[in-house]
């Protein structure tokens, strides 16, 4: 069953998801972008594992599966299920007064 949240506590919820997506998409951004220029300009002479270039396999392949998992981790921990139509008890009566 899902749970009924008061519009206070769904805004909080939302807004919570909300930066924590966002902040997920700025470490995977920076993670790709250092991975990638930083170790492609920090070499000239490059290692290859699995027939990539270290600096592709590391910013592509290895954040790639890196941040998949955190995302799974994150849902899990910090997100909730809830319903949007539905409003707790506590807020149905603040609306008829309105």
């Amino acid at each position: 069953m899902v749970p009924k949240l008061t519009e206070k506590e769904r805004n909080l919820q939302i807004k919570k998801e909300a930066l924590i997506s966002i902040g997920l998409y700025v470490a995977f951004f920076l993670w790709w972008y250092f991975a990638g220029y930083g170790l492609a300009e920090a070499s000239k002479e490059y290692i290859y594992i699995m027939g990539l270039p270290l600096w592709f396999f590391l910013s592509c392949v290895v954040g790639y599966v890196l941040f998949s998992i955190a995302v799974i981790v994150v849902v899990k921990l910090f997100f909730k299920d809830f319903s949007l139509d539905e409003v707790a008890d506590e807020d149905k009566g603040e609306e008829d007064e309105g």
